[in-house]
């Protein structure tokens, strides 16, 4: 039998690093604002241990499923600590944007991680922005695609604002995903064609 939210949270402090990062990942699928808190302490517990790199990156995706704008600020120090892991940092971009679309600041958001100039911090609120079908002003959509076009080809933060293109209108983001039907990667080319097409395609984030 699948946990509630109760007897999930219940187990985001267990000696054991999988049954936290198990219930952390129920806890986003249910997407219950009560765990928020618990969720944030689990949080904040978890990044002292870099091994546990997996189960932090369950919770803070789970935060931004759970949490409150309130939750904010932590994570914006987190993902710029030094030391931060990889994972935590996509997380937490995912969690930013998702947080701040609460109180329809999302623009803000993007705009925010786009100003450390992280690319990994980016990807992850980039990859928010697909999975909750977000509008994006012009001049914020310009500005993500110079960040974006400013890098090789090759490398993976091209696939989520590829996706989260469908979404979006104008001359530059249809010759950005044209471009990206040629790409070196076949996850982004297919990904471009469903975007002119209109489609979001089926992709999930971890």
């Amino acid at each position: 039998m699948a946990l509630d939210a109760a007897g999930a949270m219940s187990l985001l402090q267990d000696g054991s690093s999988a049954k936290r990062r198990s219930a952390a990942k129920r806890l986003r699928e249910l997407g219950d604002r009560s765990a928020g808190p618990a969720l944030l302490a689990a949080l904040k517990n978890e990044v002292k241990d870099a091994r546990t790199w997996e189960t932090q990156y369950r919770m803070t995706m789970a935060l931004g499923s759970c949490g409150s704008s309130s939750d904010l600020p932590y994570l914006r120090d987190l993902v710029l600590r030094r030391g931060t892991l990889h994972a935590v940092r996509t997380a937490g971009g995912d969690a930013i944007v998702r947080l701040s679309h609460l109180e329809l600041s999302h623009t803000e958001a993007i705009r925010w991680c786009l100003s450390t100039g992280d690319e990994v911090l980016v990807d992850g609120g980039l990859q928010a922005v697909a999975m909750l079908r977000l509008a994006l002003d012009q001049d914020t959509v310009t500005d993500v695609l110079d960040f974006v076009e400013a890098r090789s080809p090759h490398e993976g933060i091209y696939f989520w604002p590829t996706v989260a293109a469908a979404g979006w209108t104008g001359r530059r983001v249809h010759d950005f995903l044209t471009s990206c039907l040629s790409s070196p990667r076949s996850d982004v080319a297919e990904a471009a064609t469903n975007s002119l097409a209109g489609s979001y395609g089926t992709c999930r984030p971890l």
